[in-house]
């Protein structure tokens, strides 16, 4: 996780110092708190996910299934320390964000969503395909299924991380206010995104060894709203609700990489993020 956010400052600075000046911006006073366009924003947070059920297909040298309709849950932690501690921080469910006013009302940004996803153990599902000798003591007649710890465990808990950019649109809706508040700023803010899915996935399939290791599996998209509360045009609070789809076509299920995974779902996510935002012109 630390390596993934270093890489976002690396990407960022690329993309920003690479863009040439042109005479608009020259005309723009950075000087001007009050002006967007031109300045940097950055955002940490928590969220929580929720996930459609889906079918996953394991696939191996003697094995092929498909287990139907996989429910999962999010795997949040209660509020603590290690919601700080720069050292434990990938333990909650998180979100980062680093971002770029390219006009006054829109927005370019990177950012990781880190959200976890855990397959729910003991429970009965249909299955298709073949399954590898030696495992029918966990089916029963009609291609059911009881997907118990011994047979599989499959979480994408370190986490499921949907590395993403996304442009989205910023407006104070201070006017509509009938009672503004001296300081303090309401905005909304709505946008779409695209990225990857690079997870760390623990699964221990059919007695193997059990196997995490990051892996790009996939891509996503999404679309999202959020409320933020801006205070003296720096610092802010933020909520997001965030709606998307993952395709996930080659997770990685054990160190042999000719066993693998597949799955596709929706996802859902609210999240809580404070941050800042500044003008690295000025």
């Amino acid at each position: 996780m630390k390596k993934v956010i270093a890489v976002f400052f690396m990407l960022f600075s690329v993309v920003f110092y690479s863009q040439n000046e042109t005479e608009e911006i020259k005309k723009i006073d950075y000087h001007d708190s009050k002006s967007n366009k031109g300045k940097m924003f950055v955002y940490w947070g928590w969220n929580r996910g929720h996930f459609s059920n889906s079918d996953i297909t394991f696939k191996g040298e003697d094995y092929n299934f498909t287990l139907k309709d996989v429910v999962s849950d999010d795997k949040p932690k209660p509020f603590g320390i290690y919601y700080f501690k720069p050292d434990e921080i990938t333990i909650p469910q998180t979100n980062f964000r680093i971002g770029y006013f390219f006009k006054e009302n829109y927005t370019v940004a990177l950012g990781v969503d880190h959200m976890k996803y855990v397959m729910r153990n003991n429970q009965t599902v249909n299955y298709s395909g073949s399954l590898p000798a030696g495992s029918e003591i966990y089916t029963s007649t009609g291609n059911v299924i009881n997907l118990s710890e011994d047979f599989l465990t499959f979480e994408h808990t370190d986490g499921l991380n949907y590395v993403n950019v996304e442009v989205s649109r910023f407006d104070n809706l201070d006017n509509w206010l009938k009672f503004p508040i001296k300081n303090i700023d309401i905005n909304l803010t709505e946008g779409v995104g695209v990225g990857v899915l690079y997870p760390k996935t623990n699964t221990k399939l059919l007695g193997k060894e059990r196997y995490d290791q990051f892996h790009v599996s996939g891509y996503g998209v999404s679309a999202h709203v959020g409320l933020n509360i801006t205070f003296f045009k720096c610092f802010f609070i933020q909520s997001n609700i965030k709606a998307g789809y993952i395709n996930m076509g080659d997770i990685r299920t054990t160190a042999s990489t000719s066993d693998s995974a597949k799955q596709h779902f929706t996802f859902f996510e609210n999240m809580y993020v404070f941050g800042a935002r500044f003008n690295i012109l000025k």
